[in-house]
């Protein structure tokens, strides 16, 4: 809900409180949120802050080059169409077998701290215990590197205006990046999420940085209406549309609204760029031969 607001050049500041306390949290915790949750959708640059003073998000318009949103697109865009089932609650699912949660366009790049099924069940093939760091690169960053490299051009640009607009959260999440050398050119981040099309549930990001602040790009192709990200405890959301730069307190409660597709061509790309703490907790210190030894022992691994 909206307490005050006020104008700074050509930022609209929002203070806001909470609709409901946190012991009423639980009643819309990994569900889907419908468009009666959100009192007000932002469209505008805007930074919200909470009435004691601590900053929820903020919004730039228009602030991505094209030639970097294309090139990703371009590059990425096949990749992310591949679905998975293994967002567990993020996709409403209880389901304790991943097998079993619902088929979404959830795909990751760079890094990431867990091994695949397929690769538990290899190493069990072989008679090999799982090793004790787990860290490795996405399937798409060791198959198609070229591809990757042309993803990075936007990465980048995002942690460069993550720098100038978030600094105190990118300096301390910067630094761990640095630490480990799995992380993503001369960037904060670790790990780009990528989702097409999916309507999250209401979650918290627990596996990231908790010293480090959210981000979330989209890229459009085709028109849709909706998907708004929402801080539902706060009655507020933003559009973020292709072109667009939000930076969020993914540790407070959000989630997107429904989205509907003008037709089943359309594709709503949405980017979250962001450093795994596991990640850095298994490998700091470490160095890039290391890094080049791990990745190649999980790219060795073959199927019998």
């Amino acid at each position: 809900m909206i307490e005050k607001k006020e104008k700074k050049g050509n930022v609209t500041v929002y203070y806001v409180k909470k609709n409901y306390e946190d012991n009423k949290l639980e009643k819309v915790m990994n569900k889907k949120l419908k468009k009666d949750d959100i009192e007000t959708i932002i469209n505008h640059d805007a930074d919200v802050y909470t009435i004691d003073g601590k900053l929820l998000l903020r919004f730039r318009k228009n602030k991505l080059k094209k030639q970097n949103i294309d090139a990703f697109y371009n590059n990425i865009i096949k990749f992310a169409l591949t679905t998975t089932s293994n967002r567990g609650s993020a996709s409403g699912s209880k389901k304790k077998n991943v097998y079993n949660n619902p088929k979404i366009m959830s795909n990751i790049i760079g890094y990431f701290d867990k091994l695949s099924p397929q690769h538990k069940s290899l190493f069990k093939k072989m008679g090999k215990p799982l090793p004790k760091i787990t860290v490795r690169e996405t399937r798409f960053t060791a198959d198609y590197p070229d591809k990757f490299n042309k993803t990075i051009p936007l990465i980048k640009e995002i942690d460069k205006y993550y720098e100038e607009f978030i600094p105190e959260h990118y300096k301390k999440q910067k630094k761990k990046a640095n630490q480990t050398p799995f992380h993503i050119a001369d960037t904060a981040f670790t790990t780009v999420t990528t989702n097409v099309n999916y309507q999250t549930t209401v979650h918290t990001d627990k596996g990231d940085d908790p010293d480090g602040f959210g981000n979330l790009v989209v890229i459009e192709n085709g028109k849709y209406s909706g998907g708004e990200t929402c801080f539902p405890q706060y009655g507020i959301g933003v559009d973020v549309r292709t072109g667009d730069l939000l930076y969020m307190d993914v540790h407070q409660p959000h989630g997107n609204l429904p989205i509907e597709l003008e037709n089943t061509e359309v594709k709503r790309l949405s980017i979250v760029c962001y450093l795994r703490k596991s990640i850095w907790e298994q490998t700091k210190g470490k160095t890039r031969k290391f890094m080049q030894r791990q990745n190649k022992t999980m790219k060795n691994l073959k199927k019998d």
